[in-house]
């Protein structure tokens, strides 16, 4: 039974529903077609019978199951007036005949869920992870996710050709994994996750598909694992990224210098991200089975409740991060804490700290480990040390706003 038109065009109205279901039927055909190229070709396929077809009789009474099975037939018709060409192709025609297509909801939900963790199975590489993530579940396309990662349209395509072969040479289903490889699995897509936002929040200013939209299509992505599978880790996730996004605005100037957080027009951060990041984080925490996203949101949160710097509770973060390195002994964890604890105790025993950890060599060509015992130097009117470290940060920075600041700050010790 078809709806009556409602005033927009016709092909306005195909523009918002391939907006909005594009991916679930995207989703679930791949389930059905067992293929990727097979159910995109049969996605394009079924918004352009769409958009011929609703002209004439109007939206149907459920859209997303339309397109649906109309993708699907018309990638049987395809394969059926092919079989003279390949003997296989009958019997998978046949095969996909069998198969029903979703009824409700669930079964669609269930189907972005296995599209999830066949994009980040561990066998892939974690840039074919990525990649696949951003052109399949994320529907960017092949140029904006290539101009987002600064590289070339032809080499991010192949990237994405190979971890399609991948998932077909080597038998990886498409399935949400076993409860019992859950945890480990979920571990893989949330690293996925979080790799895309920091490609995005390390970002500068916003420029071609600005690596800062990555930031917004990991909080969307973020939003979907926690929508589909309710983990307490999925939340701390969200919680950490929509934490650290709320500053967005406020991090760098009206040219595109980079503003430290003690120096941040706090008025400028995103107070809905503020409240909703820390509603997550309550619910993570109260399950009990929480982890270190969660416990790296809560020491966002302490920063987003604080009036300054000055008013900021350091005790507090000092022991989330004992917490945090109990559980994840990284030297970048240990780095954080000797900030923390410069700010709590002094900057002398921070940087004791700090070269510390640099003794041990682990952090050696990390810049921000060399431009944090820089600024405790200058703090402390140790001007050749300091001048030495920053110089060091500058050999090893990548990102040009962070390199203008070290060059201010050498260049304001004379």
């Amino acid at each position: 039974m078809m709806n009556e038109n409602v005033a927009y065009p016709i092909h306005q109205q195909v523009e918002v529903i391939y907006r909005s279901e594009s991916r679930r039927v995207f989703a679930t055909l791949i389930r059905l077609l067992g293929d990727f190229d097979r159910a995109e070709e049969a996605l394009h396929e079924a918004f352009a019978v769409a958009l011929e077809q609703w002209s004439h009789d109007g939206l149907p009474a459920n859209p997303r199951s339309w397109l649906v099975s109309v993708g699907r037939f018309k990638a049987i018709d395809h394969i059926r007036r092919r079989t003279r060409f390949d003997a296989a192709l009958p019997e998978l025609a046949q095969q996909f005949d069998t198969i029903d297509t979703p009824q409700d909801d669930e079964d669609v939900e269930d189907d972005r869920l296995r599209l999830i963790f066949t994009c980040c199975h561990p066998a892939l590489s974690p840039e074919a992870q990525v990649a696949l993530t951003l052109r399949e579940v994320c529907g960017l396309t092949t140029e904006e996710i290539a101009s987002a990662f600064l590289i070339a349209p032809s080499t991010l395509a192949q990237r994405i050709v190979r971890a399609k072969a991948k998932i077909r040479d080597a038998g990886i289903p498409y399935q949400v994994p076993a409860i019992a490889d859950l945890p480990e699995r979920l571990d893989t897509v949330l690293q996925v996750i979080y790799l895309v936002f920091n490609e995005g929040y390390a970002a500068s200013s916003g420029e071609v598909l600005t690596r800062t939209d990555l930031s917004t299509e990991a909080i969307r992505l973020g939003r979907l694992v926690v929508e589909l599978l309710p983990d307490p880790e999925g939340m701390g996730l969200l919680a950490l990224m929509l934490l650290q996004d709320s500053r967005r605005t406020a991090r760098t100037s009206s040219t595109g210098d980079l503003i430290l957080l003690e120096d941040q027009d706090r008025s400028r951060w995103h107070q809905d991200y503020i409240a909703e990041g820390k509603a997550l984080i309550q619910r993570s925490l109260s399950s009990q089975q929480f982890g270190s996203y969660t416990l790296q949101a809560a020491i966002a949160a302490v920063h987003a409740e604080a009036a300054s710097t000055a008013a900021t509770d350091w005790a507090q973060i000092v022991a989330l991060y004992d917490l945090l390195f109990q559980m994840e002994r990284s030297p970048i964890v240990g780095l954080n804490r000797a900030i923390a604890v410069a700010m709590r105790d002094g900057a002398l025993a921070g940087l004791q700290q700090i070269d510390a950890i640099l003794a041990q060599g682990d952090l050696s060509r990390y810049h921000l480990a060399h431009a944090a015992r820089a600024d405790l130097c200058r703090r402390l009117g140790k001007t050749a040390d300091a001048r030495a470290s920053y110089q060091q940060a500058l050999a090893l920075v990548k990102q040009e706003p962070e390199r203008r600041f070290l060059e201010k700050r050498l260049h304001e010790l004379g």
